[in-house]
C-alpha cells in the first residue's frame, strides 16, 4: 500500500549530479584506451661487447628482470645471458635459489 516516496526537487538533482559524474569517468576511461605494450625481443644483444658490459657495470645488481627490463628482452633471454656471462667469468653469482639468481659485476 506505501508504495514509493516521491524524492524531492533537491535529491533528483544530486542523483542527476551523480550520474553526470560517472558518464564523465566512463567516458575519460573510454579516450584513454588501453595502454600499447611493446614487443620484447628474444635475441639478446651481443653480451660480449664493450657496450653491453658498460651498460651492466652501471647497475649495481644484476637480476634477470632488471637486465630484461634495461635491454628490452624476454627475461628467459636475459638468463640465458646472465649464465652465459658467469660461465665467462664476466659477473660472479651472489645469491639465489632455482627461481632467481642474483649476479654483481667484477
Amino acid at each position: 500500500m506505501g508504495g514509493k516516496k516521491k524524492l524531492s526537487l533537491k535529491q533528483i538533482e544530486r542523483s542527476q549530479d551523480k550520474k553526470d559524474a560517472e558518464d564523465k569517468e566512463k567516458k575519460k576511461k573510454e579516450k584513454a584506451g588501453p595502454k600499447e605494450r611493446k614487443a620484447s625481443s628474444v635475441v639478446a644483444p651481443d653480451f660480449k661487447s664493450d657496450k653491453t658490459i658498460g651498460e651492466l657495470k652501471k647497475m649495481h645488481v644484476l637480476t634477470p628482470y632488471a637486465v630484461a627490463t634495461r635491454f628490452n628482452i624476454r627475461i628467459s633471454a636475459a638468463k640465458d645471458m646472465l649464465n652465459q656471462l658467469h660461465e665467462n667469468g664476466t659477473i660472479k653469482y651472489v645469491s639465489g635459489n632455482h627461481n632467481i639468481k642474483i649476479y654483481s659485476v667484477d
